[in-house]
C-alpha cells in the first residue's frame, strides 16, 4: 500500500520557502516506506534492494523518468541488486514537502518493480 503523499502534486518551493524543520521531517518520514531516512534534517536517503542488476536498472530508469517528468532530480547510485537515492530541495538548502512526495512515488515504483 502506498502513501497518500504519492498522489499529491510535486510543487516547487516558492521564492520565500524555508526547509522543513526536524519535527515536520519526522512527521513526513512516518508516511514513507522503511527504505527512507532523514539525514541531518537536510536530505533524504534510501536504499532499495533488488534480486539482480537488471531489475535494479529498470527501477533506476523509472526513477529517472519520474524525476524528468516532475523536474525534481535525486542523486542516484546503481550497483548489483541495489539502488541508492539521495534527495533534497537545493533551492531551499534542505527538505520540502516535494521531496517527501517524490520519495512516496519512488516507494510506489519500488512496489511495482522490485518487491
Amino acid at each position: 500500500m502506498s502513501s497518500p503523499l504519492a498522489d499529491e502534486p510535486v510543487e516547487p518551493a516558492g521564492d520565500d520557502a524555508e526547509p522543513l524543520d526536524g519535527d515536520e521531517c519526522a512527521d513526513h518520514l512516518d508516511e514513507l516506506g522503511d527504505a527512507w531516512e532523514v539525514v541531518n534534517d537536510h536530505h533524504l536517503e534510501a536504499s532499495y534492494e533488488f534480486p539482480d542488476f537488471e531489475t535494479a536498472l529498470a527501477f533506476t530508469n523509472d526513477v529517472g523518468e519520474l524525476a524528468e517528468a516532475e523536474w525534481h532530480h535525486p542523486d542516484i547510485s546503481l550497483s548489483w541488486g541495489e539502488v541508492g537515492i539521495g534527495m533534497w530541495s537545493h533551492e531551499v538548502g534542505g527538505l520540502t514537502r516535494a521531496d517527501f512526495v517524490m520519495a512516496a512515488r519512488m516507494d510506489r515504483l519500488y512496489a511495482a518493480d522490485g518487491e
